[in-house]
């Protein structure tokens, strides 16, 4: 599993001219799955993601969490972080994982998350042509993934 973790003051994702998620401070995760994920790479992600202090304290040191600021967030399937950009110009996305296992994953993921969080996750809607706005605050992007844990 990977995932791409941004600070935002402000996102929003948006399927045919309808907003169906929307937060102001807090974190916007990308994620993408690939056939190898398991729930013990959710598990660790999640982990990861909650504890992770990227927020500004009193003295404006990355020293808080999402949950220490009371933050909001915003889960995006992303199927292209698993492209494969080695041969030709046109990117292969043959390590991503098909529907049928990524749908059940992506939805555990959001279940595992929002326990863990103990507050609502919202999300985009899984193979849908999205619009997704943010804006990134710092700007502080991280990229995660579970199958290289250094």
């Amino acid at each position: 599993m990977k995932v791409v973790i941004q600070r935002v003051s402000q996102a929003s994702v948006t399927i045919d001219h309808q907003k169906v998620a929307d937060i102001q401070k807090g974190l916007l995760i990308l994620l993408g799955i690939e056939d190898a994920d398991n729930q013990e790479d959710i598990d660790w992600l999640v982990g990861k993601i909650i504890k992770m202090r990227i927020f500004g304290d009193e003295n404006d040191v990355m020293n808080c969490s999402v949950q220490d600021i009371d933050g909001d967030i915003i889960v995006v399937s992303q199927f292209t972080l698993h492209a494969s950009t080695k041969k030709g110009n046109r990117p292969s996305y043959i390590k991503a994982a098909k529907p049928e296992f990524a749908i059940p994953m992506y939805e555990n993921f959001l279940k595992s998350l929002e326990k863990e969080f103990n507050k609502k996750i919202q999300a985009g809607v899984f193979g849908a042509d999205m619009k997704v706005n943010l804006l990134n605050d710092g700007p502080v992007t991280i990229l995660i993934d579970s199958k290289n844990r250094d």
